[in-house]
């Protein structure tokens, strides 16, 4: 398949992106840009959900459809989310070649802006060569940076397709096939306070006794489908004080559903013998208590090779002569929440590096990859 990208303005619609501030919660800039674009793209419809009431987000979620042409049996999504991680105000592209860098003390913003301007070319070029195409809707969502919130309250009967692509991995050339489940976990344990020069005795120290679970806890890599980790914690109100209460924030994933629970539930037990055999120097005062507080946070994907979703994208992959390399991640996206409703969706790879950092960059090169990609995707029969 032999498709021109009209590399000025894809490269143009990348940098406009970029340089819009995006902050999770602040995207609406972003979505004005979007229905402008596609509206004069002749968009058949631009939807919206009611997610800000729950995100907090200053715009919803939206939903971009253009109607297919020919027999088409079915449409296909593609979802990008709007919103960066931080530092991100004021951001100025600074492009070497075909490579794009931030000038200054600023991430890019090529996650998910390199997806976001894909899409906007493909539509571009569908339009200047007339190729039919299935029915296509664009998923924009809000707030995917901060715990897929968008995603999360997406109202998903707007969404007609029955399969689709998240646009929302690093590099390129490889499709995501699998990724793990989540519980997000908040460990809270009590001691009691006590003045610590004065009658520290009367205390119960509360870090001491976290610090003494956590030393027992695995962390890290547990095995080839599952990884926990401790991020956060607060203790304590001053140095001279004992500490009463510390919270500790975590996580654990697996690829496997049982293990994700057994995990859990060790982390669980450790802190409850750690608690249960902590030594009281004065029993009458109280004893200590740890709680642990799960949410799950998002559901694991894990999709076949025999699945429409990857069949879909593979034959594509073969007529534009790019090939792809199914791969498995270890981190949740919006792709987790949408196989969670039931839509098959796989994660596409479209030219993101060094995301989440100052270093980040983005090569024109990837993003017409792609771009052909994608064409190839829309404009493949149903066989």
């Amino acid at each position: 398949m032999n498709v021109t990208v009209n590399r000025d303005r894809l490269a143009q619609h990348f940098t406009n992106l970029c340089e819009i501030d995006s902050p999770s919660r602040y995207e609406s800039n972003v979505c004005q840009y979007l229905r402008s674009c596609f509206e004069t793209l002749g968009a058949n419809e631009i939807a919206e959900d009611n997610s800000s009431e729950k995100t907090g987000s200053n715009c919803n979620n939206i939903i971009v459809r253009f109607n297919g042409d020919g027999n088409w049996e079915n449409g296909i999504f593609f979802s990008t989310h709007m919103d960066t991680v931080e530092p991100a105000t004021g951001i100025q592209v600074h492009r070497e070649g075909d490579i794009f860098t931030s000038k200054g003390d600023t991430i890019l913003g090529g996650d998910d802006k390199t997806g976001i301007a894909a899409l906007i070319e493909l539509v571009s070029l569908l339009r200047e060569t007339g190729e039919t195409h299935c029915p296509i809707e664009f998923v924009f969502t809000t707030c995917e940076e901060i715990g897929l919130l968008g995603a999360k309250h997406l109202d998903a009967s707007l969404i007609k397709s029955k399969i689709g692509y998240a646009l929302d991995s690093a590099g390129i050339n490889n499709v995501v096939v699998a990724a793990p489940a989540a519980n997000k976990l908040k460990i809270i344990v009590k001691g009691m306070a006590a003045h610590a020069g004065f009658n520290p005795e009367d205390g119960i120290n509360a870090l001491q006794i976290a610090a003494e679970a956590i030393t027992k806890t695995p962390l890290g890599r547990l095995d080839h489908e599952t990884t926990s980790n401790f991020g956060v914690m607060k203790a304590g109100l001053a140095q001279n004080i004992v500490p009463a209460l510390v919270t500790i924030e975590g996580e654990v994933r697996s690829h496997d559903g049982e293990k994700l629970k057994k995990y859990t539930e060790m982390i669980r037990q450790i802190f409850e013998e750690t608690v249960k055999n902590h030594p009281q120097q004065q029993p009458h005062l109280g004893v200590p208590s740890s709680q642990l507080e799960i949410v799950n946070d998002y559901p694991a994907m894990n999709l076949k090779k025999n699945d429409l979703v990857i069949q879909k994208v593979l034959a594509a992959s073969e007529i534009a002569g790019i090939p792809q390399n199914m791969v498995i991640g270890g981190g949740g996206s919006d792709a987790n929440i949408f196989n969670g409703f039931g839509l098959p969706t796989a994660i596409l790879a479209c030219g993101m590096n060094k995301v989440h950092t100052l270093q980040e960059y983005a090569d024109l090169n990837d993003l017409e990859t792609i771009t052909r990609l994608l064409y190839a995707i829309v404009t493949l029969q149903d066989s």
